[in-house]
């Protein structure tokens, strides 16, 4: 018996070629395309324009099996936390964060994570796979339609903050912004999506050699390379140097700056000379800050900076002419918060 293979791996060219050797007409690639990344069907069967002898065909060699909500959590300031069910029985995690004038999709590019960032929960979960295109446009637009029917309003913004770190699933990652951008896909705007990386210098310069129409964000913490290589292993191999010049690059073909995101902890980045460092570089890399807030997982190491201690970030940020912003936690107490994914509810249920 033939195995069956994912409807939704293969690019349109090829499904047109498939059709048209099993003497279809080509049209109906364009309809099923369609029914794949427009409408996000979770069958063939509900591909109602699509003949029955050849809708029998397709289920006879492919299959469609989209992404399921294993439980859901919503928190009191109403953001919604899901534990996403893929098809083999593991387990990532979605985020909705809604605001007056905002639905944000923060979703995941890989179960589990290998880079070991000591403050983020995901870290301590073993990298199990990289999520697949549709398995990350199944995020995207499952949020859509939570958003609808939770806010009556439809998703407006994207980011890549969720498990994983999505340059490391590179290939997957663009091809599943492609589907959520593209005209025959969901048609939502690049400039509203953000990648958010911890900073891997080959990748970033590669984004913009391919000419991504998206925004780019940097987990930085520290602009003091002794200070985020105690905290952030990945700096020992891409030090402030070499990331700053990644940036530069990406900077200078993109003409987009630069979203540093950066957490202050008490007695670890809190001082004047970390002030200053990061100060340094924002002068050298185009860009803005997100002051955040430390949400807690366990580890005493790390504890919430004073607010005189990020009140001092902004306050020097701003008179040197570099945009700070600070940014409020948001689902806390359901771990949804920024660096609190860990599948608390279990990496597989087999």
């Amino acid at each position: 018996m033939t195995k069956k293979k994912n409807l939704r791996s293969l690019k349109k060219e090829e499904l047109k070629k498939l059709l048209l050797g099993w003497k279809e007409p080509g049209f109906r690639a364009n309809q099923i395309y369609d029914w794949l990344w427009a409408k996000g069907v979770s069958s063939i069967d509900e591909m109602h324009n699509i003949p029955k002898h050849l809708s029998s065909r397709l289920k006879e060699f492919f299959f469609i099996q989209p992404i399921k909500f294993d439980s859901i959590q919503k928190s009191s300031d109403g953001t919604i936390k899901n534990a996403v069910l893929l098809r083999d029985g593991l387990l990532v995690e979605s985020v909705l964060i809604p605001t007056p004038d905002r639905i944000t999709a923060c979703v995941s590019s890989q179960v589990g994570c290998s880079l070991d960032c000591n403050f983020c929960a995901t870290a301590r979960l073993k990298r199990m796979r990289n999520l697949d295109p549709d398995e990350i446009y199944d995020q995207v637009l499952a949020i859509h339609r939570q958003g609808l029917e939770n806010f009556n309003r439809p998703l407006t913004n994207v980011v890549f903050m969720g498990m994983g770190e999505p340059l490391m699933n590179y290939k997957n990652v663009l091809s599943a912004i492609e589907k959520i951008t593209q005209p025959d896909g969901l048609n939502f705007s690049p400039k509203r999506i953000t990648l958010s990386t911890v900073g891997v210098p080959k990748m970033i310069k590669r984004l913009a050699d391919d000419k991504v129409k998206f925004n780019l964000a940097v987990s930085l913490h520290s602009a003091i390379n002794d200070i985020r290589s105690s905290i952030m292993p990945i700096n020992d191999s891409a030090p402030i140097e070499e990331l700053a010049e990644s940036l530069v690059y990406w900077y200078r073909l993109t003409r987009r700056k630069i979203t540093f995101e950066y957490v202050v902890w008490k007695e670890i980045n809190d001082k004047i000379e970390d002030v200053e460092a990061l100060v340094k570089l924002c002068k050298q890399v185009p860009s803005k800050v997100n002051l955040i807030e430390y949400n807690f997982i366990g580890d005493k190491r790390f504890k919430r900076a004073e607010n005189e201690s990020i009140d001092l970030y902004r306050r020097k940020l701003k008179e040197n002419g570099i945009s700070a912003h600070i940014r409020k936690s948001r689902g806390e107490d359901i771990d949804a918060a920024c660096g609190q994914l860990a599948n608390k509810t279990g990496l597989s249920i087999n």
